[in-house]
């Protein structure tokens, strides 16, 4: 069946920001064949986690016609790279979003494995690179601005944000469209950003690169030190107590951000630890009002 066809059919409208499953490719690239073991699971906080994924999706929430602003975002959730939080760093913040008529677009993306993918170092990155693709190879249906389409990221999550938002000139999915791959912003939620031996999350890093990794693959996938004049505008937010993701990574890319006269907001907690999605309970402050505003500055979004 065609991809065209197979979205529409996904598509059909079930009322404003309904849930709408997408499938990122016709094939799959770097693909090793084998059965569908993608698992789905409720933790003890009653967060919802996907592990194997081996077929992609997009989870679209588009906001009503009538409030939609043409702004679009992917949202990538974290896990380690061993799985995905889809429910509090994707879900929720895509319903979120729709009230501030955000189309979002919730990337179940692969996790690096050497069983499913031919070479795991790519196979997240052409996911992310592809949901871009996607979203605006198909705007004008969804209702979207091709120059509206940003990129966000929860820590392993934001390490794949970030990734895409600093190799877009390293296109690894097929593109005869030319379509723009890069993201017009990223926002980073206690990001995974460096592979460095001091700053990285091990686990993320071991997961997609290997346990020995050479320096230039460390160097290459450590994202503040791939930081140019052309990143993509960016809004951070860490916790300084953060014991999972030290708080050093948005700190670095921060510095680099504005090493190069990219336009950055960060915001950093004295507290909330790691994975605390939209609720950050150990204050009152809301990060996605500051988000708001941000969008509101840069002219993504109307006050």
């Amino acid at each position: 069946m065609k991809l065209n066809l197979i979205i529409a059919l996904c598509m059909i409208s079930l009322g404003s920001s309904a849930q709408k499953v997408i499938p990122l490719y016709q094939t799959v690239p770097n693909a090793i064949a084998g059965p569908n073991e993608e698992k789905t699971d409720i933790d003890k906080n009653k967060a919802i986690r996907i592990s194997d994924v081996s077929i992609p999706t997009l989870t679209a929430y588009l906001p009503n016609k009538a409030k939609a602003n043409g702004t679009a975002v992917v949202i990538c959730p974290g896990g380690g790279y061993a799985r995905l939080a889809v429910g509090h760093e994707g879900y929720d913040v895509a319903e979120a979003f729709n009230k501030l008529g955000v189309a979002a677009f919730v990337l179940k993306y692969r996790l690096p494995s050497d069983k499913i993918m031919q070479n795991k170092e790519i196979g997240p990155l052409q996911d992310a690179q592809q949901a871009i693709k996607l979203v605006r190879m198909h705007a004008k249906e969804w209702n979207i601005d091709t120059g509206k389409v940003g990129i966000m990221g929860f820590s392993a999550g934001g390490h794949l944000a970030s990734t895409a938002g600093t190799h877009f000139n390293m296109p690894v999915i097929g593109n005869k469209e030319n379509t723009n791959l890069r993201p017009d912003f990223m926002i980073l939620m206690y990001p995974v950003i460096s592979f460095a031996d001091t700053l990285m999350h091990k686990g993320s890093r071991d997961r997609l690169l290997g346990t020995n990794p050479t320096p230039e693959k460390i160097k290459l996938y450590s994202n503040e030190l791939q930081i140019t004049a052309q990143t993509p505008p960016t809004f951070m937010v860490h916790a300084e107590d953060d014991k999972t993701v030290k708080v050093f990574n948005s700190l670095y890319f921060y510095e680099n951000l504005v090493k190069n006269h990219v336009p950055a907001e960060i915001h950093i907690y004295p507290k909330g630890g790691h994975g605390f999605g939209l609720n950050n309970t150990t204050t009152p402050d809301k990060w996605f009002d500051h988000c708001k505003n941000w969008m509101i500055a840069n002219g993504w979004i109307k006050g």
